[in-house]
């Protein structure tokens, strides 16, 4: 597995893929977020509960670009065929997903706190300018840091089981767009007494932010955890056993 795995960190370091999904980020946060900064009313946001309308824009980004990695780290070798001498160097398929997952999962822990890191950078200068008070605490960055961390890695090791499941690459991105972008958002509007259990919601609460917060309830940091663990477990899983299942080549 060691062997593997550090074949797949360079894979992720050394692709030109990784730096423009990382570059993509950047300006759509930066779009988001003063928009968003900018585009609110005062009143509206000194209200510290509208405040994570803003602030929770790292950790769906976060997460949304650490899966499109993961999914990409396995589409894209399907895409090109270069997927047939990874497994010829590993025949055991079941390892060879897992070091992807793991590896995306590391790549994920960067694009995580990255996003947040940028978030509260723009967010808390733009407040500074219009001359909002910012009502989140220290202890509240330090868990968007290190929760939005952690959710994006294990969302990275969920969008490389999608990959697996789904081999296109337009399908696996656009599948986990409309996930993340458009369902969770309107199940978080129509449903919020199911949608605080879905795997963006979860991710919120490991990091104790998300803009959709003002109208759905998270569960706690510990729930958010588990239940995001146990999607990437299967969502991992199920990738790993259709490949072993299916020819690839």
């Amino acid at each position: 597995m060691i062997a593997q795995l550090r074949c797949e960190l360079l894979k992720q370091r050394t692709t030109r893929l990784t730096r423009a999904l990382l570059l993509w980020m950047i300006v759509l946060i930066v779009l988001i977020v003063l928009l968003h900064s900018f585009g609110l009313s005062p009143s509206t946001l000194r209200v510290a509960g509208n405040q994570p309308k803003v602030y929770g824009w790292g950790t769906s980004i976060g997460a949304l670009f650490a899966a499109l990695l993961g999914a990409l780290s396995i589409t894209s070798e399907i895409r090109t065929g270069t997927i047939r001498p990874t497994l010829l160097a590993t025949p055991n398929r079941t390892l060879a997903i897992g070091a992807k997952a793991i590896a995306a999962a590391i790549g994920g822990v960067g694009v995580g706190l990255a996003a947040e890191a940028l978030v509260c950078v723009i967010a808390s200068a733009a407040f500074a300018i219009r001359g909002i008070h910012i009502a989140i605490t220290a202890g509240d960055f330090v868990q968007m840091l290190a929760g939005g961390a952690a959710a994006a890695a294990l969302w990275a090791a969920i969008g490389a089981g999608v990959g697996a499941i789904v081999r296109s690459q337009v399908g696996a991105v656009v599948g986990l767009c409309v996930w993340l972008l458009l369902i969770e958002s309107v199940l978080a509007g129509e449903v919020p007494s199911a949608a605080k259990f879905t795997p963006g919601s979860s991710a919120g609460a490991l990091a104790g932010m998300l803009q959709s917060a003002g109208s759905l309830k998270l569960v706690t940091p510990a729930v958010g955890g588990l239940l995001l663990i146990a999607y990437t477990a299967l969502a991992a899983g199920a990738g790993a056993f259709t490949t072993e299942k299916r020819d690839l080549g």
